[in-house]
């Protein structure tokens, strides 16, 4: 059986671990490229968001590739995302293509059908499934410690684009490796390689923090969201994510099991005075990202988004009265595939400087009433 899933950022490197753990031949879709737009969005509904048609666009060059099933996650509420896997499968049967598609709903809705998916898809013993399980998680858990590292690194190093060399070849060792001590000598290696990385203190001392919130696919996949991390970096900023890959499938698959400190779970609480109740994806959690990363001390927060995401647009009719409580700026960016790189750089670019600046007038003033005093 030759499984595939949709691309999201560095999920191929944890469905790779865990399809293969289940027995079952992997077929990694091509990483996302125009070509994949092209697929997705010539097949898809105008108004479907930008996720859909990528992810359609995987499963076409998958396709291509021999794939016979998809693997995919569900989800519940008012997000369109619980209806992806329909939509998809009809227009891949309209188009030719003969695919299975399995959902892996989220536990906390469908326990026990999502545990006969998984004695579907597996094709191995159960010792051999749980270690690939097992496998997943601490593959998924190293290229996260190591993304967090390199976020942090990208707006302090001498040479650009140091960090993400060894960022890329990480990842690549990560993926390959077949032990959880190898797993664990790839991690040690990247952070060692990455604390050994030159700053530079004039580029340290401007450094402005910002932290990037919203729909989860736009903030994992660098394709849909213009590689906005590694730009930021460039210019100066160290960004933080409200969710990473790892929080996301203990939230989603494993139902919280693991006991992760995930800023999503604690803005969702913080949210409350603003929005107090669910309103599809993580619409919730962008609105409480602004109390808690304003109250960590960050200088901005970025909200990123699918066009016509319906969670984020309900979160970002409430974010102006948030950030101005907060005193944390805020700006909200959506995408489709008629997003400019040009212009967004240009957004990008202005909102750095006017919290840089922001910050330093801060910092005079403060000064002052220290010289006064």
């Amino acid at each position: 059986m030759k499984a595939t899933f949709p691309h999201m950022g560095n999920l191929y490197i944890t469905a790779r671990a865990l399809l293969g753990g289940l027995g079952l031949e992997v077929v990694v879709p091509p990483p996302c490229t125009k070509r994949t737009l092209s697929l997705g969005t010539q097949h898809s509904p105008e108004f479907a968001c930008l996720p859909l048609k990528l992810n359609l666009g995987n499963y076409i060059e998958a396709a291509e590739r021999g794939a016979e099933v998809i693997v995919m996650a569900g989800g519940v509420g008012p997000c369109r995302f619980g209806y992806y896997a329909q939509v998809q499968r009809e227009i891949l049967k309209d188009l030719g293509y003969d695919m299975e598609m399995v959902v892996l709903e989220p536990p906390d809705a469908h326990f026990s059908e999502l545990v006969d998916k998984i004695k579907y898809l597996c094709q191995t013993d159960w010792r051999r499934a749980i270690q690939g399980v097992r496998m997943a998680w601490w593959k998924t858990r190293a290229v996260d410690e190591v993304e967090k590292r390199v976020e942090w690194l990208r707006p302090r190093e001498k040479v650009l684009g140091t960090a993400d060399r060894i960022y890329n070849r990480a990842r690549a060792a990560i993926d390959a490796a077949a032990t959880r001590r190898e797993v664990e000598l790839a991690r040690q290696q990247a952070l060692a390689e990455l604390d050994a990385v030159e700053r530079d203190p004039v580029r340290e001392a401007k450094v402005v923090r910002i932290a990037l919130v919203g729909e989860i696919y736009t903030l994992l996949e660098p394709f849909m969201n213009l590689d906005i991390e590694r730009k930021l970096g460039r210019m100066g900023a160290e960004v933080v994510r409200d969710l990473y890959l790892s929080e996301w499938i203990n939230d989603h698959l494993f139902g919280g099991f693991m006991r992760l400190d995930s800023p999503a779970k604690k803005a969702k609480k913080l949210a409350q005075p603003y929005l107090g109740y669910f309103v599809g994806g993580h619409g919730r959690e962008s609105v409480g990202s602004v109390v808690y990363f304003a109250r960590k001390g960050f200088d901005g927060l970025i909200q990123l988004a699918p066009f016509t995401c319906m969670p984020e647009i309900v979160a970002e009719s409430i974010l102006p009265r948030a950030s101005q409580d907060c005193d944390l700026p805020v700006m909200t960016m959506f995408f489709d595939e008629q997003t400019g790189e040009a212009g967004f750089v240009t957004r990008l670019e202005a909102f750095v400087d006017m919290i840089r600046r922001r910050k330093e007038a801060d910092r005079r003033s403060r000064a002052g009433a220290m010289d006064g005093a």
